[in-house]
């Protein structure tokens, strides 16, 4: 019997050893997500920086001369400006505090806790 409890003892310690590398594993992830999220926020934020810039170009230009290429300016401002603006709500989206919780290690952590009370799922 002795032998059994100290068999199940170690046999705890490494399935709490194992449950705590697989959260470790799975916020690493979730983290190089983010860093990924704020990768694409950067990026958005550049073409936002490129959009003004080609934006005031444009408004330089009609007070300079009223032209067709005056309108050309203002549409690549335009489009600059959304794909800059669809940049950044991605990025904003997928950094989100909800999307860095261990959802699987919590699942697992569940498991046992109820495989330890006797009721396998």
């Amino acid at each position: 019997m002795a032998d059994l409890l100290g068999q199940l003892g170690g046999d705890i310690a490494v399935l709490v050893r194992k449950e705590v590398e697989l959260v470790r594993a799975e916020i690493s992830e979730k983290l190089s997500a983010a860093g990924k999220a704020v990768g694409d926020i950067a990026a958005g934020a550049l073409l936002l920086v490129a959009a003004l810039l080609v934006l005031l170009q444009a408004l330089v230009l009609a007070l300079s001369k009223i032209m067709d290429p005056i309108w050309a300016s203002l549409l690549v401002g335009a489009g600059v400006a959304g794909v800059g603006y669809v940049l950044v709500r991605a990025g904003m989206k997928a950094i989100s505090l909800k999307g860095l919780t261990p959802d699987r290690a919590a699942r697992q952590l569940k498991k046992d806790a109820d495989l330890m009370k006797g009721n396998p799922q």
